[in-house]
């Protein structure tokens, strides 16, 4: 896809999640009023989740016609290989959303051609956006940001996702592993969240052993406009599937990957 046409897309983008970001925090303002119901264990869905992604698809498919779609929420349109895909959950952290805590955002990526081009991740209610993509830098609120660098776990908090698609004992030998090596670790409940501030450099890595692409492709460009590292995560059909996944700075990368030993 040629450049302006990126460009196009990043700019309507930026102005779409600001839309969706203000729905979505005139919806948490009164929180206590809205349905919510259960997807399964730790996994709800309110009537906000469904209202923001209905508006981010419908203002996608009347601009961008051509472009597929894949949100949490409506699932996934027609899809040809190569063909340009948005990703997007319309809220992240929807457990901290219904429980009035304010760790949730919008998460938007664009994937085209197999490569991650860019993404937006939005806090309405703590007033930050994160915006970037490789080659693209990144910004926070406008304003560039970079990764921490990192020799060593021991230099920072390290954020550690949980999906209950995979067993306890999948997670607590990493947390032994990083707690052995010096490592704190740090959860919030939003994964696209918790990856941008590793983007900012407020954390230095990210370690999940599944998580859904709505969830982490958004921040990930972020991550990799800032200058950071992420693991292979749309290899095979992980697109639809979901991954593993790790982020960190070049420096940390690899010490970060032993910790986690997914694969």
């Amino acid at each position: 896809m040629h450049q302006t046409e990126l460009d196009r897309r990043s700019d309507f983008a930026l102005a779409l999640i600001r839309e969706a970001g203000a729905l979505a925090l005139d919806y948490f303002r009164r929180v206590e009023t809205l349905t919510i119901s259960s997807k399964g264990l730790q996994d709800v869905v309110s009537e906000a989740d469904v209202a923001v992604e209905k508006l981010i698809r419908a203002r996608l498919a009347e601009t961008f016609p051509d472009d597929a779609f894949f949100g949490e929420e409506s699932g996934r349109s027609e899809f040809r290989t190569g063909q340009g895909i948005w990703v997007v959950d319309p809220i992240d952290g929807t457990q901290p959303f219904v429980c009035g805590m304010s760790s949730w955002c919008i998460s938007i990526a664009f994937v085209e051609g197999g490569v991650n081009r860019m993404g937006f991740v939005y806090a309405p209610a703590r007033d930050e956006l994160f915006v970037g993509g490789a080659g693209r830098g990144a910004t926070l609120n406008g304003q560039p940001i970079r990764v921490r660098s990192a020799a060593s776990v021991k230099e920072g908090l390290v954020a550690t996702g949980y999906s209950t698609r995979r067993p306890p004992s999948e997670l607590l030998p990493v947390f032994e592993r990083l707690l052995e090596a010096g490592g704190m670790f740090y959860r919030d409940g939003s994964g696209a969240l918790s990856l941008a501030y590793v983007a900012a450099g407020r954390l230095i890595g990210y370690v999940e052993s599944h998580i859904n692409s709505y969830d982490c492709l958004g921040a990930m460009a972020v991550i990799e406009g800032a200058g950071g590292e992420v693991s292979d995560f749309l290899a095979g059909d992980s697109l639809f599937v979901g991954n593993a996944l790790v982020a960190a700075s070049p420096e940390l990368m690899p010490s970060l990957q032993d910790i986690a030993r997914y694969g």
